[in-house]
C-alpha cells in the first residue's frame, strides 16, 4: 500500500521528505492523479500540501502580490487583491478546467506540472512572474521563465518545493487581455492560448507591450520582435498583421491529436487582431 503524508507545518514536510526521497509532492492533484491512473507516473509515497497554512493565501508586499503555491485557483478568483491588481491572470483562470478542477487545483500545481498548454503560465510570463522556492537549507527566488525547463520538466532542486509566486503589480497598463482557443467553449483543453499586457496612450499608440503564448512549443513562446514592431507604433489592423508575422516566426508548434502545427502557428498570428478595440 502507498503512504500518504498530510503534514501540518513545515518541520513535518521536510521529515517526510527526508524519511521518503522518491515521493511525489502535491497540493490538488488533479494533474498528478490522473497521470498515476494512466501509468505514465510512478510514486511510491505522496506527500501532500493542502494542510500547509504557509502556502496557502494571497498578499500584498508593497508593489508585489504574493500568492501561495497551494492557494486553489477558486480562491484566486474570489480574491478582492487579484481582482483588483491582476486581471490578466483572472481571465485566465476563469477558462481552466471546471468549477470542480478550480476548486482543487492550485496555481503552484499548474507552474510545477509545466505544461506548454497550463492556463496560468502565459499571463504569468508577461507578469514577470518569480516564483518562490524552499528547502531545509534556505529559499531562493527564480523568474518563471527560467524555472520552467520544458515540456513536464522544472528546474526544482532535490529537496525543494515551490511555496509562492511574486507578481509586481502592472501599475501602467491599460490592456489585460488572455485569449483561448479550444475544441470547445468550456472545459477545453488549451489549442492556442495569447497572453497581453500593453499601455495604450489615449491616441491609440502602443506604449508598451508584453505577449506570450501557450501551447505553441516546449514551454511559453514570446515574441520580441512582434513587440518591438508594435511598440510606438498605432494599435490598427495593418499593425497588428504585421507583427503577427513575426509571431508566426517565433512559435514552435507540434501536430497533436486536437490540431496541426500549421493551424496553431496561423491561429497564434491571428490572436493578435483580438487586440483591436472594440
Amino acid at each position: 500500500m502507498r503512504k500518504v503524508f498530510l503534514p501540518r507545518d513545515m518541520a513535518e514536510l521536510w521529515s517526510a521528505m527526508a524519511d521518503e526521497p522518491a515521493a511525489r509532492v502535491y497540493a490538488g492533484g488533479t494533474d498528478l492523479l490522473v497521470a498515476m491512473r494512466a501509468g505514465t507516473v510512478v510514486a511510491p509515497a505522496l506527500i501532500c500540501l493542502e494542510r500547509l497554512a504557509e502556502l496557502q493565501g494571497v498578499r500584498e508586499e508593497g508593489e508585489e502580490i504574493w500568492l501561495g503555491a497551494a492557494t486553489t485557483h477558486a480562491a484566486l478568483l474570489s480574491n478582492p487583491l487579484v481582482g483588483r491588481h491582476l486581471p490578466l491572470l483572472v481571465q485566465a483562470l476563469r477558462t481552466l478546467g471546471s468549477p470542480p478542477i478550480r476548486n482543487m487545483g492550485t496555481i503552484g500545481g499548474n507552474i510545477c506540472t509545466a505544461s506548454p498548454a497550463g492556463d496560468t503560465l502565459p499571463p504569468l510570463y508577461v507578469l514577470a512572474a518569480e516564483v518562490e522556492l524552499q528547502s531545509p537549507g534556505g529559499r531562493r527566488r527564480l523568474p518563471l521563465r527560467d524555472f520552467i525547463a520544458g515540456p513536464g520538466q522544472t528546474r526544482l532542486e532535490t529537496g525543494e518545493i515551490l511555496t509562492g509566486v511574486r507578481v509586481r503589480k502592472p501599475v501602467d497598463a491599460n490592456c489585460h487581455r488572455f485569449e483561448k482557443i479550444g475544441q470547445r467553449q468550456a472545459l477545453a483543453c488549451c489549442i492556442v492560448s495569447m497572453a497581453a499586457l500593453l499601455t495604450v496612450t489615449p491616441a491609440g499608440v502602443v506604449a508598451s507591450i508584453r505577449l506570450a503564448w501557450g501551447s505553441v512549443g516546449p514551454t511559453v513562446m514570446e515574441a520580441p520582435a512582434a513587440e518591438a514592431a508594435l511598440t510606438g507604433s498605432f494599435m490598427t489592423r495593418e499593425n497588428l498583421h504585421r507583427a503577427a508575422v513575426f509571431v508566426r516566426q517565433a512559435v514552435a508548434p507540434i501536430d497533436d491529436i486536437r490540431a496541426s502545427a500549421a493551424y496553431r502557428r496561423e491561429v497564434a498570428g491571428n490572436l493578435l487582431l483580438r487586440l483591436l478595440p472594440g
